[in-house]
């Protein structure tokens, strides 16, 4: 490892050496103290530029929590308990795990995002990442590719078989909070039947499939959009609507760590592929493919 002494790493930084003792008081910069002396490695103060954080704005701290935040999925839940990788997850949405990721609150992030134009360009899921400013050292790992369509209340009474049959019966319809994954889904595929969000009659969002699914079966509401996975284990009727990637995000450290290479490992054994069957509406093929880095 490179180390920078004090007076190396200012001249590094282009600081002045009282302003980098400032910034190693407020623990906005990563060092370390050995034997009476500050030392800068020198891989990590580039990340820090390139990163353009400042503690408190939001400078990643040294180790991240070991959650993955985003959205949440029954197969991703049970690997990260079956695999004893000691990471839990906190599920919050596609969007909110993202901005979590950004701002070091979790070390990974679950997303599967959609867009109206994507059959034209990249899979959104890279084209969200890419774009992002702050996330240049990431990776983008495949874990499954999951069917997403309309859940219904058993024996689908209102008929419904698509988003036109939704608007034409009235139906009300559990809605996703903003920045979920599925409400993008819903909002893509609304653009692209020539439907507007307002034409919907939609409940408060739910924060998860399965609360959406719980929504359902309590009649509460008489359709939305979620996993198969998810209509399956609600004992609810299911109207495939399209095939997505579902993939984990995270800083490049992270994926040469113990906790997320212990997931990893198991994403490549056979019991992952035995438990998505069981679950349905899974796709496990890709598991464990860089889909991107930067």
């Amino acid at each position: 490892m490179d180390l920078l002494t004090t007076a190396e790493a200012a001249d590094y930084l282009r600081l002045g050496e009282r302003k980098l003792y400032e910034l190693v008081a407020a623990e906005a910069i990563p060092c370390s103290k050995v034997t009476g002396k500050w030392l800068f490695p020198r891989h990590e103060l580039d990340r820090w530029v390139l990163s353009g954080l400042v503690r408190p704005e939001g400078m990643l701290p040294p180790d991240t929590p070991p959650i993955v935040g985003g959205s949440q999925d029954d197969l991703l839940e049970w690997a990260l308990r079956r695999s004893e990788s000691g990471l839990a997850s906190l599920n919050e949405g596609s969007e909110n795990g993202l901005n979590r990721l950004v701002r070091g609150e979790v070390c990974a992030a679950a997303i599967h995002f959609h867009s109206s134009h994507e059959e034209e360009g990249e899979p959104p899921n890279v084209e969200i990442v890419r774009a992002m400013p702050l996330l240049h050292d990431v990776v983008l790992v495949a874990f499954a590719r999951r069917e997403q369509g309309l859940l219904l209340a058993p024996g689908n009474p209102r008929q419904l078989f698509s988003l036109a049959d939704v608007v034409a019966r009235n139906a009300k319809m559990a809605a996703r909070q903003k920045g979920a994954g599925a409400q993008q889904l819903l909002e893509a595929l609304l653009a692209k039947a020539g439907i507007g969000l307002s034409q919907l009659n939609l409940t408060p969002p739910c924060m998860s499939g399965p609360d959406l699914a719980a929504v359902i079966r309590a009649g509460t509401a008489d359709c939305g959009i979620a996993t198969r996975s998810a209509a399956r284990a609600y004992g609810l009727d299911f109207v495939p609507l399209v095939w997505e990637s579902f993939d984990l995000l995270m800083r490049q450290r992270t994926y040469f760590q113990p906790p997320m290479q212990t997931l990893l490992r198991f994403m490549a054994e056979n019991d992952l592929a035995a438990r998505a069957e069981e679950l349905s509406g899974y796709d496990v093929a890709p598991a464990g493919a860089i889909r991107f880095a930067k």
